[in-house]
């Protein structure tokens, strides 16, 4: 008997091995991204039998872009070189402190790194990523796991009458949370056109980044709410009854599908869910809502919707316009004469946004709203959006 137990235990060993060579052994095993200790970076790919093998990623120059009428700013596309035994090269020089993405084109395909099991979903383009940090406090250390203490990350259902759907929304709740009985400030945290309820957590680097401010004393301990931007969906593809489709700039599971109401009209389910089922301090002067691209676009109407729930408004390259009418006058009138505490507005001078933003800040600036405005570098990138969310929550809830 322990005879066949044993031919029946070597048999699986050699049936896992064996699935394991197949999956795994017919690569060659490299080091990319390689980071050296001067923070330059060389990036390897085995293609021997490929004509041309690119690279492009967010560390790179930049170009401007006119993608049907969507001018930008985006990265160059550089070639690697041919080395010994099929192994493609490039190496950059050092680089800053930062998180960054990028993806090869290997006879003209994307391809991605498959030495790099850090990737990341952008509606339906994946790019892999690496972090560079050179000091503590620095902002690849800002967006790393490091040891602190860390906050939980919940996928919550809610039941939204005003979509007539459940709808699916992330939650971080600060460490400690669960074992105490503390009170917190509430940020309402909103992604843009094409994201969902991770994209936050995913390139976003929400949680690391409140468990790093949090640590260092420089964000208030609070719970960070990221709901579902795209009022056609319950949740991220593949996480609801829609099933497996496509991602796209609409958010919704396929083409003309429309809901019923707003995401700013039925912002009110979500703040009931939370107030309900979570230890969080009320008012105006406990909450806060900030969001990039479209999710500033619905920071901004909840904002003028509801004047006087938000007490903190952060407007992110924001997707919000001005409009010559009495109505839009009297509405950001009655936002600013229920005096927020804090009404900021970003943006990067190269996005395509930066216009509208502009125009915005000048609205207010000529009507006298007390805001700040901070103009930085750069286009519509993830690497502003993380910056101006580090910047707005070390201003909140003080």
């Amino acid at each position: 008997m322990k005879r066949i137990f044993s031919l029946i235990a070597g048999l699986a060993c050699c049936l896992t091995a064996f699935a394991q060579q197949n999956l795994m052994g017919t690569a060659v095993e490299l080091k990319s991204p390689d980071i050296h200790d001067d923070y330059s970076v060389t990036f390897r790919v085995y293609a021997p039998k490929a004509v041309s093998v690119r690279l492009t990623g967010d560390f790179l120059p930049h170009h401007v872009a006119d993608n049907n009428g969507y001018v930008t700013e985006v990265p160059i596309w550089v070639d690697m070189t041919e080395g010994e035994g099929g192994i493609w090269e490039y190496t950059t020089g050092p680089l800053p402190a930062e998180l960054y993405s990028y993806i090869f084109r290997v006879d003209g395909l994307p391809y991605a790194d498959p030495s790099n099991q850090f990737r990341y979903r952008d509606m339906t383009v994946w790019t892999n990523w690496f972090l560079i940090s050179r000091e503590k406090g620095d902002d690849g250390y800002m967006y790393s796991a490091n040891k602190v203490p860390h906050g939980n990350v919940s996928h919550v259902w809610y039941d939204s009458p005003t979509l007539g759907m459940s709808r699916r929304m992330s939650v971080y709740t600060p460490a400690g949370y669960e074992n105490g009985k503390e009170r917190y400030p509430v940020l309402y945290l909103c992604h843009g056109a094409g994201g969902d309820e991770d994209s936050w957590l995913d390139f976003g680097r929400a949680a690391q980044i409140l468990d790093n401010m949090i640590a260092e004393g420089k964000a208030k301990p609070m719970i960070v709410v990221i709901p579902n931007g795209n009022a056609a969906s319950a949740a991220k593809p593949g996480e609801w009854e829609a099933g497996l489709y496509q991602a796209s700039m609409s958010g919704a599971p396929a083409p003309g599908v429309r809901a019923a109401a707003s995401i700013p009209q039925a912002f009110p389910d979500v703040m009931n869910y939370v107030e309900s089922h979570y230890r969080v301090l009320k008012g105006a002067a406990n909450t806060a809502m900030c969001g990039l691209s479209m999710g500033g676009g619905h920071t901004f109407d909840v904002s003028r919707m509801y004047p006087g729930k938000i007490g903190y408004v952060g407007l992110f390259s924001g997707a919000q316009s001005v409009r010559q009418s009495p109505e839009y006058d009297k509405e950001v009138a009655a936002v600013f004469a229920a005096k927020p505490k804090l009404y900021y507005v970003a943006c990067g001078t190269a996005d395509p946004i930066f216009r509208i933003s502009e125009s915005f800040e000048k609205y207010l600036a000529d009507h006298g709203y007390p805001h700040e405005v901070e103009w930085t570098d750069g286009a519509h990138t993830w690497k502003n959006w993380r910056h101006y969310l580090m910047h707005f929550a070390a201003k909140l809830f003080r």
